[in-house]
């Protein structure tokens, strides 16, 4: 049998939701206390020419990983140094460069004094993350950003909690800040997320795409029933419609057809059976929105342009095919 909890399922969940009503409501705190401290770490971080050396002991060093990581990610070359292991050689991994961030909530802890002696010697700019503005770190860095005094979210008021979520919280302000300075484009981020969902997400639609030898396209004068010898070849239920320039003029689909079954429809061009202007998209434009485009106008099929003359044509079912849908 499984042993009673010595809370109930209310209680449980009472406790959980002050956890998390005390964290957000420390959050919110620090969101009003950022001040020029803050565009100073910002000024500092966005003129490094090297990385950005992120470090801290226990908890904050957990933390400081996930900031390094997450600056990497979107723009900010980074990389996260263990500050025993830099005792110990690892120093060489900074360089002059570089910029050192570090991460303690007392602003005491005695396992960063090998980097800040070491950033002081070389003359690396140093930004200190800490709950105490005057401690030696606040002190030696070169930019303090100063953490709420909050109480941390154990019943004992003990172990690092609301204090690394502040921390957390603003290396990631302090990331997409930097990301919108830099003026960091999705193209960016997926050079640097190409594998996964998330890649396929950012591929432009042209690495998904037909190319022009699958696409089905007419020029406005063909008669339909040879539109209709094209659209059954080409297997996409739609056929496209060209001017007298090459630019993609409109669209003829199933639904068109059934609109002008009756019309006597085999003895009439393109042009005017089609629908015009047709939806189509750029050919760069990233595949997650072109998917968004589609489900918005509920169809199945869309061509893709460069300068009005079609490229390339994309279904939807190419979406399930890459994970998208």
């Amino acid at each position: 049998m499984l042993n009673k909890s010595n809370n109930s399922d209310d209680e449980m969940l009472t406790i959980g939701r002050n956890v998390l009503a005390l964290e957000s409501t420390a959050i919110l705190e620090l969101s009003k206390q950022l001040d020029k401290s803050f565009v100073r770490a910002i000024t500092i971080l966005k003129s490094v020419t090297g990385r950005i050396v992120v470090s801290g002991m226990g908890k904050s060093g957990h933390v400081a990983r996930k900031i390094a990581s997450t600056l990497a990610s979107t723009g900010s070359p980074a990389q996260f140094v263990h500050p025993g292991e830099a005792s110990h050689g690892d120093l060489g991994m900074i360089k002059p460069d570089d910029a050192i961030l570090l991460l303690s909530n007392s602003g005491e802890t005695r396992e960063l004094a090998d980097l800040l002696e070491y950033g002081q010697s070389k003359s690396i700019p140093l930004i200190a993350i800490t709950s105490c503005a005057e401690s030696s770190l606040a002190r030696l860095a070169d930019c303090a950003i100063i953490l709420p005094n909050v109480e941390e979210a154990d019943t004992l008021g003990l172990a690092p909690t609301t204090s690394t979520t502040l921390s957390l919280a603003l290396g990631d302000a302090l990331a997409v800040t930097l990301l919108q300075q830099k003026k960091f484009t999705r193209a960016d981020f997926h050079n640097f997320h190409p594998g996964g969902k998330l890649g396929a997400r950012l591929l432009p639609v042209s690495a998904l795409m037909y190319g022009k030898r699958k696409m089905p396209i007419v020029d406005k004068f063909t008669s339909m029933q040879e539109a209709l010898i094209v659209m059954a070849e080409k297997s996409f239920g739609c056929v496209g419609v060209c001017n007298e320039d090459g630019r993609l003029c409109g669209i003829i689909t199933d639904g068109d057809l059934r609109r002008h079954m009756s019309d006597n429809l085999l003895k009439r061009t393109a042009s005017e059976i089609m629908t015009s202007p047709p939806i189509t998209v750029d050919e760069d434009t990233m595949a997650i929105e072109v998917l968004g485009l589609m489900n918005k106008k509920r169809i199945t099929v869309i061509f893709a342009v460069k300068n009005e003359k079609p490229v390339g044509i994309i279904h939807l079912h190419d979406f399930l095919r890459a994970g998208l849908a």
